[in-house]
């Protein structure tokens, strides 16, 4: 997952991507990056490492412009060197650097197609890489003296009819404005929003809906799978649907996981869906679990703490912060290799024993993937003197690999793989054991008042939306998601490939 920002000011915008890409760094701690465009001239600077560490006040004063782009990111398929940090750039035509969230499924083809067929050389092990070269050869075929939208919504149909996957797609053109697009399955989040400043109109692209609200931009609407908007350098914006197979179905774990619950997301807020799925599973207990003896329902901090407690309220059960979180760690989801998952939890989390003694406790998570988190804090439930403990999930049994841009494990290592409910439970050492049915996160995320009726949840399901997910495409993701591999490649140091500054 990453998270992705793009501004067309009246005023130097470096600070403003820095302040975009801290609000979205939840969707990425591996590496960030910022690209400006000043009277013709790129600045770029990227590496690994929080936002906070990879910009200084020395960073922050090169990067001139009033218009930019910027990247937070981890790797989907788990490998990363430095070398992969984003925005990409190549400098034909025009000048172009792109930032990507997403993933793409037949990059091994377009990557062998670029070198015979395009005559173009790809230098990492990036997908992105290769988008912004598909992007790039597209508008050059139809590049001429006098450049127009019409160029860059020609360029983006192309993108369209190579590409298979997951994309959202901030580009910018030096001296001509920013390019956003999103895949025809909108599976990747992607907004815009305007101000006015000084009796002008700026305008800001960005992953998530906070992003703006932060900086003081109005959401004017999500960007609609399929279509590109081009904000030319008077701020100016062109819009126009360059796909003609858009069908709008988001990836469901954004709302479940990804996305912070102050997001709106195509329309739907990711607060309100997070309750919703309390109330779901507190459906579930009652009708599966009428004589429960839960004392009291503890959330498994951060992204399953409203859930949890309208779980407790649709019970009548109390509410209690039974962890404290160091706020300090990353978030483990995203941790790359198994050894630095496990080593987290325990510095991650501290229980407050009084909330525990004697008492049957309900943990609540937003899911449970490889489930060695789970098991540790019910360890930890224990220690504090719990009764017993159940665990709830606010998300379906996670079955599938996610090969839309979510760094998920090899399918082998998922604790619901091949595993029936009980011996999970047994598996991570619970009393009960109780997970959402997807018909009922799918309704909880829905809104009613909204068009959109179809989501990805290929990773509960094994049903991918765009249709052409092969066996052997999974087993090479297995291949590079397994924990062995991670190892084994973030060993090896990548970060002299390339020179960056």
């Amino acid at each position: 997952m990453c998270g992705i920002v793009g501004i067309v000011s009246n005023s130097p915008v470096n600070q403003s991507l820095y302040d975009a890409l801290q609000v979205l760094q939840h969707r990425g701690q591996d590496a960030a990056g910022i690209m400006t465009s000043d009277n013709g001239i790129l600045h770029l600077r990227k590496e690994k490492g929080l936002a906070r560490d990879v910009f200084d006040n020395e960073h922050m004063i090169s990067l001139k412009g009033k218009m930019g782009i910027g990247h937070v990111r981890y790797p989907t398929a788990g490998l990363f060197s430095s070398a992969e940090a984003q925005p990409f750039y190549v400098n034909s035509p025009y000048g172009i650097g792109l930032a990507h969230n997403g993933n793409l499924i037949n990059s091994s083809a377009l990557k062998e197609n670029l070198f015979s067929e395009d005559l173009r050389h790809i230098n990492t092990r990036s997908d992105s890489e290769i988008l912004l070269n598909i992007f790039a050869h597209e508008l050059q075929l139809h590049s001429k003296e006098s450049f127009t939208p019409d160029d860059v919504f020609y360029a983006v149909a192309g993108v369209h009819r190579r590409v298979e996957g997951a994309y959202s797609v901030v580009s910018l053109i030096s001296e001509r404005g920013i390019v956003a697009f999103r895949d025809p399955n909108g599976i990747r989040p992607l907004c815009y929003g305007t101000r006015i400043k000084n009796g002008k109109s700026e305008t800001m692209i960005a992953s998530e809906s906070v992003a703006l609200d932060t900086a003081g931009f109005k959401l004017e609407r999500d960007i609609l799978p399929g279509e590109a908007i081009y904000v030319d350098m008077t701020g100016k914006i062109h819009s126009r649907m360059c796909s003609e197979k858009a069908n709008l179905s988001p990836c469901i774990f954004e709302y479940v996981y990804f996305a912070r619950p102050d997001t709106i997301i195509d329309g739907i807020s990711v607060y309100k869906a997070r309750m919703k799925m309390g109330q779901k599973l507190a459906e579930k207990i009652k009708k599966d679990w009428k004589n429960h003896d839960i004392d009291v329902v503890i959330p498994i901090p951060d992204t399953s703490r409203i859930s949890a407690l309208e779980l407790a309220i649709s019970l009548g059960v109390p509410y209690r912060e039974g962890f404290i979180k160091n706020r300090y760690i990353g978030r483990t989801f995203i941790m790359p290799e198994q050894n630095q998952r496990i080593k987290s939890v325990k510095r991650k989390l501290n229980a407050i024993l009084t909330e525990f003694s004697n008492k049957n406790v309900l943990l609540v998570d937003d899911s449970i993937v490889r489930g060695t988190t789970s098991k540790q804090i019910i360890e930890m439930a224990r220690e504090a003197g719990a009764n017993k403990v159940y665990m709830a999930s606010a998300a379906p049994p996670v079955k599938y690999p996610n090969v839309y841009g979510i760094d998920m494990p090899a399918s082998h290592e998922f604790v619901a793989g091949g595993r029936n409910i009980k011996e999970i439970t047994k598996l991570i050492n619970a009393d009960r054991l109780i997970y959402q049915d997807l018909k009922d996160l799918i309704d909880a995320v829905k809104d009613p008042q909204i068009k959109t009726q179809k989501f990805d949840s290929s990773c509960f399901d094994g049903k991918y939306v765009t249709g052409n997910v092969t066996e052997e495409y999974l087993e090479e993701l297995d291949h590079l998601r397994n924990d062995s591999a991670k190892e084994k490649y973030n060993s090896t140091d990548l970060s002299d490939d390339v020179m960056v500054y």
